[in-house]
């Protein structure tokens, strides 16, 4: 089997990711399904997003699909390797962020994606990267540990290091400098892969993209008949805007699609429709809303405990 880059068994698992991910959630939700949007990008490539809004269960989720492509690489794909720099590019990806509107179901983000920078007379630079994290409003241990325990087998048959290197990269990644406070639990994340060879590291995507739904499913259907009120609802709100705040000035997808004139509506999809700012909000101790900050959003290894 070649180990060359093959960008079309990319886009195709992609696409059938993509496929398989929207058919589960709208078979959770049991409302009206996805709306599609197939658009194309003027300086080259395009997409299909495809969003439910309003929904029984997911109060706004968003699954999208790229392939976009240039003459340069925008900063952000740069910054960490400035001998890239000038590279024309393709980029493939799927993105989702899943909003429920019940506070008791986590919010969960996924992505998984593919690189290559090529110029003429010297050999294309390609990686894969992505992974999936999970962003409680009420933390429940079990929940976490299955979470983590479905991305540690997603991460086994590729060596027993992959998993803890890849879920510390995610506490890095995911965590709010200006708030000194991680996003969420975590989960992996991973970039820059490509010293196993094409064939290893592209299996390792799909296994990620392949684990998304036996995590994050089971979470959503033991939850989501949590009966839940205004107190509730409010701190949702609140919490929610850690998310934006990340995803709008630390999220590097967000800044690649934005630097590389990507399709707005389709990069801001990941926002959730509400969301609330509080001056100086505390929460009050011992309550469940102080065991998200004192018990979840803290360091900790959760399959070893």
């Amino acid at each position: 089997m070649s180990d060359h880059p093959d960008i079309e068994a990319v886009k195709a698992y992609l696409l059938k990711l993509q496929e398989t991910i929207c058919d589960a959630l709208a078979r959770s939700d049991g409302g009206e399904g996805f709306l599609e949007d197939d658009w194309q990008r003027p300086a080259g490539g395009g997409g299909r997003t495809r969003v439910l809004e309003g929904g029984r269960l997911f109060e706004k989720a968003g699954v999208n699909f790229s392939h976009v492509f240039g003459d340069a690489l925008p900063p952000s794909a740069t910054a960490a390797r400035p001998e890239l720099a000038g590279r024309g590019f393709q980029a493939l990806g799927v993105s989702l962020v899943i909003h429920p509107e019940n506070p008791y179901v986590p919010t969960s983000h996924a992505n998984v994606r593919f690189f290559i920078a090529e110029k003429e007379g010297a050999e294309p630079v390609w990686w894969f990267g992505g992974g999936f994290d999970l962003t409680p409003y009420y933390g429940f241990e079990e929940d976490v540990i299955h979470w983590h325990r479905t991305a540690r087998q997603a991460c086994r048959p590729f060596g027993e290091v992959v998993y803890p290197r890849f879920k510390q990269w995610c506490d890095d990644y995911f965590f709010l400098k200006h708030r000194n406070e991680p996003r969420g639990v975590g989960g992996l994340f991973f970039d820059d892969l490509n010293e196993w060879g094409f064939e290893r590291s592209f299996a390792f995507l799909r296994a990620v993209g392949d684990a998304y739904l036996p995590a994050y499913l089971p979470i959503v259907e033991k939850r989501r008949e949590s009966a839940w009120g205004e107190r509730e609802r409010e701190f949702q709100l609140y919490r929610r805007g850690r998310y934006v705040e990340f995803n709008l000035v630390y999220d590097r997808g967000t800044l690649f699609g934005l630097q590389s004139g990507g399709r707005t509506e389709s990069i801001l999809m990941s926002l959730p429709p509400l969301v609330s700012w509080r001056y100086d909000w505390q929460p009050e101790p011992g309550t469940p809303e102080a065991e998200l900050y004192d018990r979840f959003l803290v360091p900790r290894n959760w399959l070893e405990e």
